[in-house]
């Protein structure tokens, strides 16, 4: 392979949530589009890129350790490019290069269009290095493209040189790399400043797509076969658009920055022929893409969640009966010391509103809802936690994802807050919470044993994954051929894709069929977020399901993961 040939192939690796999920996928698009090819081993690749998340220290610990491996291959291939993009990059911005010298490129997450140019930059500057440089190894090639302090500037300056706009309008669409499901950015940033969290200054200030662009997004990727979208945004609900405030740059119309304001109970108050509001975006999507046959989105706050919004999914069968609202804290003074800026009492209220509209069992469509946990925040007490413990029981959440606290530099509370709860408690306190969500996660399941549901079919299960990875690995000095789902070896998949209590939202399976009966086992998702798992067809081919609602007859549970059977 020539050097030339050896840079057009990259490893990208991902860390964190759906949008970084989707802020490599429009980048692999746009490299792609440059002749790139992406390879799934990254000793395959000569460009090793990393799309990274700073919400917590875990996913920073395997970054670092990632770019240490780098550092010892790059003695042996100086010419190899490595690149840090994200969160992380932003965050730490060009003293990570003293730290990792091995680093050529760092571009935030507000900066991704730029990326093309960076990479054609950083290759140029590997080939030009002398073979005899014993140091070459260490020269980073210094292609920086970070928000820096301009990330908070005033909505025009903002918009009005803003072209990320364009990485997500020129986004390639294909089916076989979505398998009938994408993601869909309506907001950029969050202007909450919530104490513990790093993205208002990563990511900087709230920003609004055009509706108008994210209803053609949704159209073009319904005549690609997508038939399922996540709508994204930090706070989704707080999506608002002045039309008479846009502006246009190279004729394309700008996002729009985000403004505080409250949500009233029977519509927003700001809604108008004017300016779309999140109700009005839901409502074009849902009437103007019908191909799209459902139609979610993450994450909501519980503040000014209007019933404006609650109408329109009570009203719109395409749209999910499934809210991800993030509670953090049972505790008021822990809320407060969050700066999350509502109450238990005020997020209680917004869930008994929620099931007033949307939550009918009876009909067929319970409302399902999701949260995050933070335990052991900066001066939580006993009775701080066991508050929290409540508030699970009380809401009878679908699942919580749980975390310990970790400082994170650049927060609020990393400067000010002391991190006062020993380490031992916060992991006893996030040991018994989410037992705790087993439990009612248990119920939740057992509540659909016997009912057959509509279940939208994602892949192999990752038990399946994993008998498959093991036969794989038995027969690889042999004659076999290794097994492909959906355009994706199974080999692909993470060890970490499941956990043992299902209580995290994971697609962990009741048994293991499979290898018992020699069935392929596939994992879907019901309109509220349950993971199905049940066998393939005798004679038919996994590709084939992937990516079509199909019903299923749910058989047993264990917690959110349901085992069901195929019904014609």
């Amino acid at each position: 392979m020539s050097a030339g040939d050896r840079h057009k192939s990259v490893y990208l690796e991902t860390f964190g949530c759906q949008m970084n999920e989707l802020d490599s996928e429009l980048v692999m698009g746009a490299l792609r589009a440059l002749g790139y090819g992406f390879v799934h081993e990254p000793d395959a690749a000569g460009v090793v890129l990393y799309n990274t998340c700073s919400v917590r220290d875990l996913a920073e610990q395997k970054v670092r350790s990632r770019l240490g491996e780098m550092a010892v291959r790059k003695r042996k291939e100086p010419d190899l490019v490595v690149g840090v993009l994200g969160c992380m990059a932003e965050r730490d911005g060009a003293k990570m290069l003293h730290k990792f010298p091995a680093v050529d490129i760092m571009c935030g997450p507000g900066e991704l269009d730029k990326m093309p140019a960076l990479l054609d930059n950083a290759v140029r500057t590997r080939q030009s290095l002398r073979a005899d440089d014993d140091d070459a190894w260490a020269r980073s090639a210094r292609q920086l493209a970070l928000q820096g302090d301009t990330s908070r500037r005033s909505g025009t300056l903002a918009a009005a040189s803003d072209t990320l706009e364009m990485l997500d309008l020129s986004r390639s669409v294909s089916p076989i790399d979505h398998g009938g499901s994408a993601y869909v950015r309506i907001t950029r940033g969050c202007n909450k400043f919530c104490t513990y969290c790093v993205v208002p200054s990563t990511r900087g200030a709230e920003m609004h797509r055009p509706p108008d662009h994210i209803v053609e997004e949704c159209k073009r990727l319904a005549d690609a076969g997508v038939i399922e979208v996540t709508l994204l945004g930090q706070t989704v609900n707080h999506y608002r658009f002045e039309h008479g405030a846009a502006v246009r740059v190279d004729g394309v119309m700008q996002p729009q920055k985000g403004r505080s304001h409250k949500g009233g109970h029977a519509r927003d108050v700001y809604a108008g022929e004017r300016v779309t509001t999140f109700a009005d975006l839901l409502r074009r999507i849902h009437e103007e893409a019908p191909g799209i046959q459902r139609l979610r989105f993450v994450t909501s706050y519980p503040r000014d969640f209007g019933d404006d919004v609650l109408a329109v999914m009570r009203d719109s069968p395409r749209i999910c009966r499934y809210l991800h609202c993030p509670a953090q804290s049972g505790s008021d003074v822990v809320l407060a010391r969050m700066n999350r800026g509502y109450t238990v009492g005020d997020y209680l209220e917004f869930v008994e509103r929620a099931r007033a509209f949307l939550d009918e069992p009876e009909q067929g469509r319970p409302l399902s809802i999701a949260g995050d946990v933070i335990v052991g925040f900066c001066g939580e007490t006993d009775a701080d936690f066991e508050q929290t413990k409540d508030l699970l029981r009380r809401v009878k959440f679908k699942n919580n994802f749980i975390f310990k606290y970790s400082p994170r530099p650049g927060t609020t509370a990393f400067d000010r807050l002391p991190d006062d709860v020993p380490e031992q408690v916060k992991r006893d306190r996030c040991n018994e919470l989410i037992a705790l969500q087993q439990e009612i996660s248990d119920e939740v399941g057992q509540g659909y044993v016997g009912q057959t549901v509509d279940v939208f079919v994602q892949g192999l299960s990752a038990v399946e994954t994993k008998r498959a990875k093991r036969a794989q690995a038995a027969h690889q000095h042999g004659n076999g051929v290794a097994l492909t789902i959906g355009g994706r070896s199974v080999g692909e998949a993470d060890e970490g894709d499941c956990c043992d209590t299902g209580a995290c939202g994971c697609a962990t399976s009741v048994q293991d069929p499979g290898a018992a009966n020699g069935h392929i086992q596939l994992t879907s998702r019901t309109d509220g977020d349950l993971i199905v798992v049940f066998d393939c067809p005798a004679g038919t081919a996994p590709d084939a399901m992937i990516g079509r609602i199909v019903p299923v007859r749910v058989t047993s549970a264990k917690g959110i993961t349901l085992q069901g059977v195929l019904q014609p």
